[in-house]
């Protein structure tokens, strides 16, 4: 271990000085570099590479145990234990699909808004019908939250707003916008 680790921080220090900081004898490092790789380092190489190829051919979605029965029925077989230490030398991790998460009560007492569109998309002047949505846009940063309004007659939007949080005050900002934007007359639109 300690002479690969050697080997790995080479190009940036001497050998000799790797070698007495880590209190290992030179002549066993070059030793150690002119060996042949052990039976088990190579049969470890060829598991690394066929546990890879299915990771890939997977696209990532493959766990320990359906790698270990993909490689058992290629008449490879091997330990879910060594197919664990195969992808942490390789950093392999699955891509797993997240739980779905319920975000809205609908157990309130509260009353509930009238649908004034009733599912009526077109025919609409400009101003007169607004619809809104709430999506979330992935960053460097983390997730942004976009709230837009959209003016169904001419299928622009007119006003928007972006936050970190999802609360009331992102659409509560987008409204403002787009009435600044279209000064619209109040009483003909229909906001949903």
């Amino acid at each position: 271990m300690r002479y690969a680790w050697i080997d790995q921080h080479r190009d940036r220090y001497s050998v000799s000085r790797l070698c007495r900081v880590l209190c290992v004898s030179r002549s066993g490092y070059c030793q150690w570099r002119g060996r042949e790789p052990s039976r088990r380092a190579q049969a470890n190489a060829l598991l690394d590479a066929e546990v890879a190829a299915i990771h890939r051919a997977s696209r990532g979605s493959y766990g320990r145990p359906r790698i270990v029965r993909q490689l058992r029925s290629q008449g490879h077989p091997a330990s879910a234990e060594r197919v664990r230490r195969s992808r942490q030398r390789r950093g392999l991790r699955s891509v797993y699909k997240r739980p779905y998460r319920v975000t809205t009560d609908s157990t309130h007492h509260l009353p509930v808004a009238p649908n004034l569109l009733d599912r009526r998309f077109d025919g609409w002047r400009p101003n007169q019908a607004w619809v809104s949505d709430i999506t979330f846009v992935r960053t460097d940063e983390g997730w942004l939250y976009l709230a837009a309004i959209l003016d169904l007659a001419s299928r622009r939007i007119v006003g928007w707003s972006m936050s970190e949080r999802i609360n009331t005050n992102l659409v509560c900002q987008a409204l403002p916008r787009a009435c600044w934007q279209r000064k619209p007359a109040l009483d003909v639109i229909s906001f949903q």
